[in-house]
C-alpha cells in the first residue's frame, strides 16, 4: 500500500503545481494578485509580477513533467524542494506581512492560514514520498485502479479543503445546501436577536433597569411566544440577573417585561413583569 501510494504521489503534486500555474501565467487577474503578494516586499513593486509568472512558468514545466510517465526521481525531488519553498515563502508572508495574500491557487485576495501552511506541508510530504517511489503512477493504477482512485480521491479532497481560496467554490454552496435541507428557523421563531434587543432596549423598562445591568445578552430562548433574555445586573450590591421578557409577536418597546432575580437566592428583587417562578432550573418570566 505504501508503495502505491509513493507512486501516486507525482500525479497529486503535478495537479497541483499546474493548477497553482494556471493562475500565474493565464488569469486575467495575475497581475493583482502579484501585487497583493508578500512578493512586493520580499521583492519590490516592480519585480513582483516578473517573479510571479517565473514562479508559475517553473510550476508548470515541473507538474507537466510529473504528470507525464515515467517520472524520474530528479523530478520528484525538485518538486520536494520547490514545495520546502513554498513552506518557507508562506511562513515568511505570514510573519512580514500577514494581510498580503498567498496567491497560490487563485487570484482572489486570501491571506496566509493555518490551513496554507499545512497544505504546503502536505506536498512537502507528497514530494518526500514520490522520491521514495520505485514504480510509475500509470503501473500503480493499472495493478490496482480501485484503491489508487480512493488515495487519490483522498489527497485531492484534503489540498480542496486546505484551500481557503478554493472555499467559495465547494464550502460555500455546501453551506447553502445545508441550509436549505435543514431549514435552520423551523419551529423557531425566525426573529432574529438583534431586533428583540433592539426592542428591549427601546422600551421604559430597559431604560429603568440600565443602570443597573453589568452585561449584554448572556443568554436567550423562546417559550410560549416570548423571548427572554438575560443579562448581568447588581442590585443593592447583590449579584442578580435581569431577564427581560419581549413578544415575539408584537414589535412595541411597551410591551417588554423585565424581573430581577438575586443570583443567590432566587429571590425576585425587582418585576415589572410578576414573578418567575423556576422551572426546570432555569428563570421562567411570567409576564403580567
Amino acid at each position: 500500500m505504501i508503495d502505491m501510494t509513493a507512486a501516486l504521489q507525482p500525479l497529486v503534486v503535478g495537479a497541483v503545481l499546474v493548477w497553482s500555474a494556471r493562475v500565474k501565467l493565464f488569469s486575467r487577474h495575475a497581475t493583482a494578485a502579484a501585487h497583493r503578494s508578500a512578493l512586493v516586499v520580499l521583492l519590490g513593486e516592480r519585480r513582483a509580477l516578473p517573479a510571479y509568472r517565473l514562479l508559475g512558468a517553473v510550476e508548470l514545466t515541473l507538474g507537466a513533467l510529473l504528470l507525464l510517465p515515467p517520472v524520474a526521481r530528479l523530478e520528484a525531488v525538485a518538486a520536494t524542494v520547490l514545495a520546502v519553498g513554498f513552506l518557507a515563502y508562506l511562513g515568511y508572508t505570514r510573519r512580514v506581512a500577514p494581510t498580503a495574500s498567498c496567491g497560490c491557487l487563485s487570484a482572489q485576495p486570501t491571506p496566509v492560514s493555518g490551513r496554507s501552511l499545512v497544505r504546503a506541508g502536505l506536498l512537502v510530504v507528497a514530494g518526500a514520498l514520490a522520491v521514495t517511489g520505485t514504480a510509475g503512477w500509470f503501473d500503480a493504477l493499472a495493478d490496482r485502479p480501485a484503491a489508487g482512485a480512493v488515495v487519490l480521491l483522498v489527497e485531492t479532497a484534503a489540498v480542496v479543503a486546505l484551500s481557503p481560496e478554493l472555499d467559495a467554490t465547494w464550502l460555500l454552496p455546501l453551506r447553502r445546501l445545508r441550509a436549505r435541507l435543514t431549514h435552520p428557523l423551523r419551529g423557531g421563531s425566525g426573529v432574529p436577536l438583534l431586533a428583540t434587543v433592539q426592542q428591549l432596549q427601546l422600551s421604559d423598562a430597559y431604560r429603568r433597569v440600565a443602570p443597573l445591568l453589568r452585561s449584554d445578552v448572556r443568554e436567550h430562548w423562546d417559550e410560549a411566544g416570548w423571548r427572554f433574555a438575560a443579562h448581568a445586573a447588581r442590585y443593592q450590591g447583590r449579584p442578580a440577573t435581569a431577564v427581560f421578557a419581549v413578544p415575539l409577536a408584537d414589535p412595541e418597546p411597551a410591551a417588554v417585561r423585565v424581573a430581577l432575580v438575586d443570583d443567590v437566592t432566587g429571590q425576585t428583587l425587582l418585576s415589572l413583569a410578576g414573578t418567575p417562578p423556576a422551572t426546570g432550573g432555569r428563570l421562567t418570566v411570567v409576564p403580567a
